[in-house]
């Protein structure tokens, strides 16, 4: 949900009506998209002036970053084609992915698969929060349809809205992704948006329904949800340009609307559990930070105050393990003190690999060992959400 990472979606999008497919012999200047209303898809107010350039291979544009004073092309580290890489991480939608031709691969690819576990495992969470799950054909299959709506529908839309508005930063971070290399065209890209958006407020409004809701309660998550992920991406507010209120944003919803959603589905929301979710939340910023390390170039460039950027890496690693840490110590402290001594002592035992691997791998050097950090410790902290589900529905 980001949003959900988000959970829900925003229903006033228009499309925007012109091609980004411009040639490389009359190297026009890139002019921006029209909007049809303030909810466009069309490209914010650029920072630098861009070019494009035919693609070859796709008969599709290349976006590149140009130098608006010179009207040079802006030179990088960056290679302009993909690395050679995996088959399984183009699927999964991260870095080091293989080219790819297929356009529902690329599709796939876009709504970052890899992204959809912490939603599902949310839901999870909420339904074991519930108290009121049973193992029963009926709760397994809206459960599933939650999972689904959470995951593919609602994570596809965040991501695939936050790709097509981070497109001029990854035409300098990473140039052959699907949007900046012209694998996708524009039309493709806003048609995946509406069907991934419509379909999950269609799911959220289905489960009301089936759960008896008098009020439709996971449809206002879903729609809540899903608007946090439009601002979070989208100009003018375009929260990610602040590293503490935009991974805040990204951290409640990946952990609180999933977690919120499954609850509301079998059981009620109380205001304690709000509390706690949200707590919890913080830890999700100290993980949203993590991301931020790899963008940095792309990040100051179009000048966006993520706290690498704002702090440097060295401080903004200590801020990212220690939202992490003293967040998870504040739950199991709660716990503990709520006499739930047997979930409180888990917790904290599951905390403590979270610590030795970021003294291993991430405080050593975060840039690089990003990925192998959070390969390491997350099963630990998702582990730790189950428990403190289970510890509230006890």
């Amino acid at each position: 949900m980001a949003a959900m990472a988000a959970v829900g979606s925003l229903g006033s999008l228009c499309c925007s009506g012109t091609s980004l497919a411009v040639s490389a012999a009359a190297r026009k200047e890139y002019r921006g998209l029209s909007s049809a209303s303030s909810f466009s898809l069309g490209l914010p107010p650029l920072v630098r002036a861009l070019h494009s350039r035919s693609n070859s291979r796709t008969g599709k544009s290349i976006i590149r970053a140009a130098d608006a004073d010179t009207g040079k092309t802006k030179t990088t580290d960056t290679p302009d084609t993909a690395p050679s890489g995996s088959a399984i991480n183009q699927i999964l939608g991260i870095k080091g992915a293989s080219a790819e031709t297929n356009i529902w691969k690329i599709r796939l690819q876009l709504t970052k698969p890899v992204t959809w576990a912490p939603l599902i495992w949310g839901v999870a969470c909420g339904a074991a929060a519930s108290g009121n799950f049973e193992w029963g054909l009926e709760d397994v299959s809206k459960a599933a349809l939650c999972m689904f709506m959470s995951g593919p529908l609602l994570t596809g839309y965040t991501q695939t809205i936050n790709d097509w508005y981070d497109r001029e930063i990854d035409a300098i971070n990473e140039p052959y992704r699907p949007i900046p290399s012209g694998a996708i065209s524009e039309p493709e890209v806003i048609a995946q948006i509406w069907i991934l958006l419509l379909g999950g407020i269609g799911a959220a409004y289905a489960l009301d329904v089936w759960a008896g809701h008098d009020f439709p309660t996971i449809f206002c998550l879903a729609v809540g949800g899903s608007f946090l992920s439009y601002i979070y991406s989208a100009p003018p507010l375009k929260l990610k340009q602040s590293g503490w209120i935009g991974n805040y944003a990204l951290g409640s919803s990946y952990i609180s609307l999933p977690w919120w959603s499954g609850q509301a589905l079998f059981g009620t929301l109380t205001p304690d559990v709000i509390v706690l979710t949200l707590l919890y939340s913080t830890a999700g910023l100290g993980i949203a930070i993590i991301n931020d390390f790899k963008s940095i170039e792309g990040d100051r460039a179009m000048g966006l105050q993520s706290l690498p950027v704002a702090f440097g890496v060295d401080t903004a690693k200590w801020i990212c393990a220690g939202t992490i840490d003293i967040t998870q110590l504040g739950v199991a402290g709660y716990l503990l003190s709520q006499g739930k001594t047997v979930y409180g002592l888990i917790l904290l035992a599951l905390i403590a690999p979270q610590i030795l691997f970021q003294f291993q791998y991430f405080l050593d050097d975060p840039i690089k060992n990003d990925v192998k950090y959070q390969a390491s410790a997350q099963p630990f902290f998702v582990f730790g959400l189950l428990c403190t589900a289970l510890a509230v529905s006890h």
